[in-house]
């Protein structure tokens, strides 16, 4: 079976056109979510809620509030309802609606009106820079957005505003940083990085990347910056990944693809994040970020930091009851 992506599925038109500044995101959400077996074997980990809505919806959500309405799932198999969240439930809308449930009614509406979304398949989970790969049909040589699937930002601490108006700017490779321990450098891609000398200052702590490196050991890794996962591209990326021989674990990895187009000349840029950042990708940073998210919850927060006081102090080991 071919490896080229098909467009399988459109939940509602409209889709915006390409411009200079990027207006499309690519979401890749493909892999079989191994450290979530078995919840994972039949509900994909990007539908795993946090509180009451699923980390996706989060994901979308940060793109539309960045002014991006064109959105690709890089999808696999078992995974169509990823696709059925963004779309409407009538049956569910009218026992809602029949009710006088207001408040759950536009909770069920909001997603189908957030964003178009299309979807495209990956045949094999090879990597990163080969599920990004995918989306050259929908995306063209316009620039575009790749917002990781498992992984948001705080929505009233953005980041895609200014990464969008920086790769506007740049017309290169525009990444976004955050600071890990050393320890944990063998976990991302990692960067060594210039100073801009303020040229960007307007858009936060802008630096030039100088290089990239896919997980190196915390004896081999240049710095402590560590890959958000969160990039704007140029429309050439797709030729570059093209040229890209498997690297770290076997598969394709986007960072040696952004790190071929940094060696042929093309500016490579990021920002540095100090804002709160969700990582959902692994129990550990799920479940943390259902505690946080839910205990700033307007309508959940005070009854359940009480609780959660009260759990953590108790000396059973069942905690309180």
């Amino acid at each position: 079976m071919s490896d080229q992506p098909e467009t399988e599925v459109t939940v509602h038109a409209g889709a915006t056109t390409g411009s200079t500044r990027a207006v499309k995101a690519v979401i890749p959400a493909a892999g079989l979510a191994t450290r979530f077996l078995p919840a994972t074997k039949a509900v994909p980990k990007e539908l795993l809620p946090v509180v009451d809505r699923p980390v996706l919806q989060y994901i979308v959500e940060e793109a539309t509030a960045a002014g991006i309405r064109d959105v690709l799932l890089i999808t696999g198999r078992g995974k169509t309802s990823m696709v059925d969240h963004f779309d409407r439930r009538p049956d569910l809308e009218a026992r809602l609606e029949e009710k006088g449930d207001d408040a759950r009614l536009a909770a069920v509406r909001g997603p189908s009106e957030l964003a178009d979304i299309f979807t495209c398949r990956q045949h094999e989970q090879l990597g990163l820079g080969h599920a990004v790969g995918c989306a050259q049909s929908h995306v063209g040589d316009e620039p575009f957005a790749v917002l990781l699937g498992d992984e948001f930002v705080k929505p009233s601490e953005p980041l895609l505003p200014a990464m969008l108006e920086l790769q506007a700017r740049t017309g290169g490779v525009v990444l976004a940083f955050f600071e890990v321990p050393p320890a944990e450098t063998k976990r991302y891609g990692i960067a060594s990085v210039a100073p801009t000398d303020g040229e960007f200052a307007d858009l936060g702590d802008v630096v030039e990347v100088t290089g990239l490196v896919e997980k190196p050991a915390p004896e081999e890794a240049p710095s402590n910056l560590a890959v958000l996962g969160r990039y704007v591209l140029p429309g050439r990326i797709f030729e570059a990944i093209a040229r890209t021989e498997p690297g770290a674990g076997g598969e394709i990895q986007l960072t040696d693809a952004m790190e071929l187009l940094r060696a042929e000349g093309v500016p490579v840029h990021a920002i540095v994040y100090r804002g709160t950042r969700y990582d959902t990708g692994m129990p550990l940073g799920y479940l943390q970020t259902v505690v946080q998210i839910a205990a700033e919850r307007d309508d959940l927060g005070a009854e359940f930091r009480a609780w959660l006081a009260e759990f953590v102090a108790s000396d059973s080991p069942g905690g309180a009851q």
